[in-house]
């Protein structure tokens, strides 16, 4: 199931660029058990503009999934956030938009 988790989280975008959570390196933990699924996740920077959308847009695609009754989901910021957290994939279509990173 949590790789089934990870592939849903993949379709999260990130609202300010055209790159989904899981490629920008911003989900740093997925668990799952009896149906609740717990997430920590991350910001590219504090004070996020964007946060309390990505939140809810986590939550909500999360709970599309079937057996899933619960989706709590925590932020944090140890460790922080570097582009070395990005995959390829996430690191391509930056650049493709024109950012290098």
């Amino acid at each position: 199931m949590t790789q089934r988790l990870w592939a849903a989280l993949a379709e999260v975008q990130d609202p300010e660029m055209p790159v989904n959570l899981v490629d920008l390196g911003l989900i740093y933990r997925i668990d799952e058990h009896d149906g609740i699924v717990e997430v920590e996740l991350t910001f590219t920077a504090m004070g996020c503009p964007a946060s309390d959308f990505i939140l809810d847009d986590v939550r909500e695609r999360l709970l599309r999934e079937d057996g899933v009754r619960e989706a709590r989901v925590t932020v944090v910021w140890d460790p922080p956030w570097t582009t070395a957290r990005m995959t390829q994939a996430g690191r391509d279509a930056l650049e493709a938009w024109g950012l290098a990173v």
